[in-house]
């Protein structure tokens, strides 16, 4: 099982565990985001975690300036995953 909390605090480069509540919100979030927009359960695969991982560190900087954009790469990640695509992510 992917440790999605230390990947994703990697990705935001944070070095301490003030958020970690929240942070395990948004991979808990990101998951269930990510299955109803696909319609297939989320696995343990290295392109699902990291789906997972993208998903949750937008949603944690999104969270700061709610402006933010989903980032292209995680909306091209995510359609290729809904449409059948073979890989999730570059």
């Amino acid at each position: 099982m992917a440790d999605y909390k230390t990947l994703v605090k990697l990705d935001l480069q944070l070095h301490h565990n003030a958020f970690d509540v929240l942070l395990e919100q948004y991979i808990d979030a990101a998951r269930t985001y990510i299955r109803k927009e696909s319609g297939k359960e989320v696995t343990d695969s290295a392109d699902d975690v990291q789906l997972v991982v993208m998903y949750a560190a937008y949603l944690y900087r999104k969270r700061a300036a709610p402006d933010t954009k989903m980032p292209r790469m995680l909306r091209w990640a995510l359609n290729n995953r809904a449409f059948g695509g073979d890989n999730h992510v570059t």
